[in-house]
């Protein structure tokens, strides 16, 4: 499998990873050939980067550490629960818990695979893709703090709809609430969580905290270190992280080794350090399927991950200078080179 930019994509590329809608809905399912029309309509949908298969990878089996259909579960009982905010409806919670516990599970089997954020994003589905890594992404890191299985529950729970009050539409809200930190997304989401029984208040108040920063300058309430909840610290990260990778938010898009620097930039500021140190410990800097240029002038893919050096990945080695496929050289060595193992070799590019 590579990850590379749409514009790279040419017919008779297969898909790697399938592409789901807003809804939970295959748009296209993994394997398939692509078209020029299936490009342009992916172009149309917002597309920028697309996994596809790759003939010097193809012996390549990427560790999930949530299988596809929880993940695909995970975004159906989402859109229900978002359309039922919309509309002024109750939120069906079971499905939700059914959905979190199997996404618990998994990760609790897995806590030795290294999180690979590899879902493809478009205009119909980013929210809900963006709520599904933010989960995944604090449940690791609660694996990695030793939270009990109640706990971790809750946490992922609470980072699946930390974002719910942006479909929520308070009637009674005023003008001025609506336009104040009253009416912030936080208050709303918190709001309409802390009103189902079967909602733990931690989870609600992730909700209302995951825009809170350390040193107080954050919002709603501009709380301050202890004052915040280590579940809300957790999500503020994932959820920032993930804004940074998305081409559908309002900030710079960027690769996850910049966003990880950006992060590490905030700590003490923004995010807690310890926090941030079991993030880094928890995310594929370098994904799989990355395209990475060395120090030595080698050109490769990542095709695997090191569960305590993150930013050493396992790289195969293609070619000389640029990364094209109609430049392959035939007579070049293809080897894997584990850069946990080759302290003198360095990443010093990210190619596209």
């Amino acid at each position: 499998m590579r990850y590379i930019s749409l514009d790279q994509v040419v017919p008779g590329d297969s898909l790697a990873r399938s592409i789901y809608t807003s809804d939970g809905l295959t748009l296209l399912q993994a394997n398939v050939q692509l078209t020029v029309g299936m490009i342009n309509k992916l172009r149309r949908f917002g597309v920028t980067m697309l996994s596809i298969k790759d003939p010097y990878t193809e012996d390549v089996k990427v560790e999930d550490v949530v299988s596809e259909s929880t993940r695909k579960e995970a975004i159906s009982c989402l859109s229900a629960a978002i359309q039922c905010v919309q509309t002024g409806k109750g939120i069906d919670l079971r499905s939700i818990q059914k959905s979190v516990n199997s996404i618990v599970d998994e990760t609790l089997r897995n806590r030795r695979v290294l999180l690979d954020l590899g879902e493809i994003r478009t205009t119909d589905n980013a929210l809900f893709i963006h709520s599904l890594n933010v989960c995944m992404m604090a449940t690791v890191m609660g694996v990695g703090l030793g939270y009990n299985h109640n706990q971790l529950k809750e946490l992922a729970i609470g980072a699946l709809l930390h974002d719910i009050g942006k479909a929520s539409k308070d009637q009674e809200l005023s003008p001025y609430k609506e336009n104040s930190l009253e009416g912030h997304h936080t208050w709303q989401g918190f709001n309409l969580l802390r009103k189902k029984h079967e909602m733990s208040i931690v989870s609600a108040h992730i909700a209302l905290q995951h825009h809170e920063w350390v040193d107080g300058s954050g919002i709603p309430r501009g709380l301050t270190g202890a004052d915040i909840h280590d579940f809300a610290k957790i999500v503020a990260i994932c959820n920032y992280y993930d804004n940074l990778i998305s081409p559908f938010t309002e900030e710079e898009t960027c690769h996850p080794y910049v966003a990880c620097e950006k992060i590490m930039a905030l700590a003490e500021k923004r995010f807690d350090h310890k926090m941030i140190i079991h993030f880094l410990r928890s995310i594929a800097v370098y994904p799989t399927g990355s395209s990475l240029k060395l120090s030595t002038g080698e050109v490769g893919v990542v095709i695997d991950q090191n569960r305590g050096l993150p930013s050493r990945p396992v790289v195969r080695i293609i070619r000389k200078e640029r990364l094209r496929r109609q430049q392959m050289e035939e007579d070049h060595e293809i080897r894997d080179v584990d850069l946990s193992a080759e302290p003198t070799v360095f990443i010093t590019g990210v190619l596209e």
